[in-house]
């Protein structure tokens, strides 16, 4: 039964955990946790993004940590209140460490941890100026040779890369990037963010006409400026882009556009950095490189026999322009994911004869249920309205450890299986292959162990349903002759197009790229949990693998996602950057082994 005063029973194990930590015991601080409780921290105990599962995991991070971290002052945060979560006591909690302030969230079964997040939120010493500590802007004051606001930024720009070097460089200007830069910006450590395209945002405008974001609004903001109020629920892509280049500017950010990083190389403090600005080459010496290339950036293109006697045009989904030019030709699309749908529904639209190629089964959503079921008590209007900020909703999301958000994600979506019954059962008469990933968890966790395999639908599926847009489902491309697309069964597919909609290659394939096949391999891949069905599940310890964190090769980082993935872990990720700036000498639990910020 639980206690009714949850304040009480919540205030009770933190000062449980505040005399575990005040004698150094790690064993009495574990006691505090169910046998298999969790701890997900976020750069406050293990400068790392890191799980432990179970007390003994927790005993050895302790027993590692305990002695330099020196964790203290765990209390309810202020102005909150602890909760009944329904079979759980939990609440906000601050704390604060010997080298920062934190913030986390709990929860309490039976008056045992069963869930404890804790996060940095900001070294001392080093916190952001906003609030009563933002900067003047003008210095109200006459002096002869005073520069104005402009002219120092433009001197500022003018320098760094040239008379002066950044501490971080990021290579990739989308929305992971920038809202990375942003936070490093307001922290004082100067980076360069280099971007191949003209402008910021082209990311987003240069995609197929009809891109348009599948999240809602109240899920994408950036860090410091959310969206106004009559943003749309669903951003267009170039709308997006337009906000993309006017928050680099308003957050001035050093975005250097049209830049193409061309070799880089680490000697154990510095990269060394070979770029073409403009056309003209510039020598970068960071000692941190980021790589925000994207979860959509690498395109994967197949191989098949006869793509080189195919006289028509090819296309992978992230080159193809838009519909216009295709009015009345015959389109064969190969995937059946996201940009499948919406390439194939434009096409539709604008008058093609498209065909979509599934090779595998799909994980279907619609939109509707999707916002009310799956993020709505989260990121909605209605969750604005009950107080759930969007700084609320991502720690109450990112409270909930890997491992155990199955659990949480099944019941979503068994309810929307249940009431979307006919829906499905159309979709499957028409022959669409469904699943519901691998353990009927849907999209989300589709999404974490995979970052591919569904679809988010907004309309295309009642096409296929209608048969508008026609499908072949259950076989592969055997190859292409001069004029149609040869499936293994044996049909024909006329076809003055193809796009490939077939995906993109895990993020470490820049760094081979850039750098060697050599530290590609030492990283190893990025993105994905460990599973059951994971064939490869690497030492992934209950986090993303290489995602926004220490990885094998020192001064190499990884970050991307989502908008609300760029927004929530460039928090953590910034922080990281800047206690190896201020020459914090903390160890880096995980991995294997600790190990030192450098």
């Amino acid at each position: 039964m639980l206690d009714a005063n949850h304040d009480s029973a919540v205030t009770h194990v933190l000062d449980g955990l505040n005399a575990a930590f005040a004698a150094d015991d790690p064993a009495a601080a574990a006691a505090l946790f169910e046998p298999d409780g969790y701890w997900r921290d976020l750069a406050s105990f293990t400068w790392n993004l890191a799980t432990m599962e179970g007390q003994p995991a927790i005993v050895a991070m302790l027993t590692a940590q305990l002695g330099a971290i020196k964790p203290h002052g765990f209390t309810i945060a202020a102005g909150e209140l602890a909760s009944d979560g329904g079979g759980f006591d939990q609440a906000f909690i601050d704390f604060e460490t010997e080298t920062g302030r934190g913030h986390g969230h709990i929860r309490i079964r039976d008056g045992k941890i069963w869930t404890l997040l804790t996060t940095l939120r900001e070294l001392k010493g080093h916190e952001e100026h906003k609030g009563t500590t933002r900067p003047k802007g003008v210095a109200h004051k006459i002096e002869k040779g005073r520069k104005t606001w402009a002219e120092a930024r433009a001197d500022e720009a003018a320098e760094l890369g040239y008379k002066t070097q950044p501490e971080v460089v990021i290579i990739g200007g989308g929305q992971g990037g920038i809202a990375l830069g942003a936070r490093l910006r307001q922290l004082g450590v100067p980076t360069i963010i280099i971007e191949k395209n003209a402008r910021a945002g082209d990311s987003w405008r240069n995609r197929y006409k009809s891109l348009c974001l599948h999240d809602p609004v109240w899920y994408d903001h950036l860090p410091y400026m959310p969206f106004p109020a009559n943003w749309p629920v669903f951003a267009p892509k170039d709308k997006l882009g337009d906000w993309l280049e006017m928050y680099t500017r308003v957050m001035e950010l050093n975005y250097w556009g049209s830049t193409v990083a061309q070799k880089a190389s680490y000697d154990g403090t510095h990269w060394t950095i070979e770029v073409l600005r403009d056309g003209k080459p510039v020598t970068l010496r960071p000692r941190q490189l980021v790589l925000a290339t994207g979860m959509s950036a690498k395109a994967n293109w197949p191989t098949f026999p006869g793509q080189d006697v195919f006289k028509g045009e090819q296309q992978h989904s992230s080159t193809h322009p838009g519909p216009d030019a295709y009015v009345g030709k015959k389109v064969v699309v190969i995937g059946s994911n996201n940009s499948a749908h919406d390439i194939c529904a434009a096409l539709w639209e604008a008058g093609a004869d498209v065909t979509m190629v599934q090779r595998s089964s799909t994980h279907i959503v619609r939109s509707e249920p999707l916002m009310k079921h799956g993020l709505g008590s989260l990121y909605s209007e209605e969750a604005v309205a009950a107080g759930v900020t969007t700084d609320k909703a991502d720690l109450i999301f990112a409270s909930i450890p890997y491992k155990l958000l199955p659990t949480f994600q099944k019941p979503i979506y068994d309810t929307i299986r249940a009431e979307d019954a006919a829906f499905y059962a159309a979709l499957e008469k028409a022959g669409f292959m469904l699943d519901w990933g691998d353990d009927d968890t849907g999209l989300f966790m589709k999404y974490l162990r995979r970052g591919s395999g569904y679809y988010i639908d907004v309309g295309a599926c009642q096409l296929i349903i209608d048969g508008k847009i026609k499908l072949k489902s259950g076989a592969d491309v055997d190859h292409l002759t001069a004029d149609a697309v040869m499936l293994k069964d044996g049909t024909v597919l006329p076809a003055d197009l193809v796009i490939y909609a077939t995906g993109y290659g895990s993020m470490n394939g820049w760094a081979a790229d850039l750098i060697s096949q050599d530290v590609a391999d030492k990283v190893g891949k990025c993105w994905g949990l460990g599973s059951a069905t994971t064939k490869d599940p690497g030492p992934w310890e209950g986090e993303q693998r290489n995602m926004w964190k220490p990885t094998a090769q020192p001064g190499l980082w990884f970050h991307g996602g989502n908008l609300h993935q760029s927004r929530h872990y460039s928090q953590f990720l910034a922080l990281q950057l800047q206690a190896r700036m201020v020459g914090l000498n903390t160890p880096v639990y995980g991995m294997g082994k600790v190990h030192h910020l450098k």
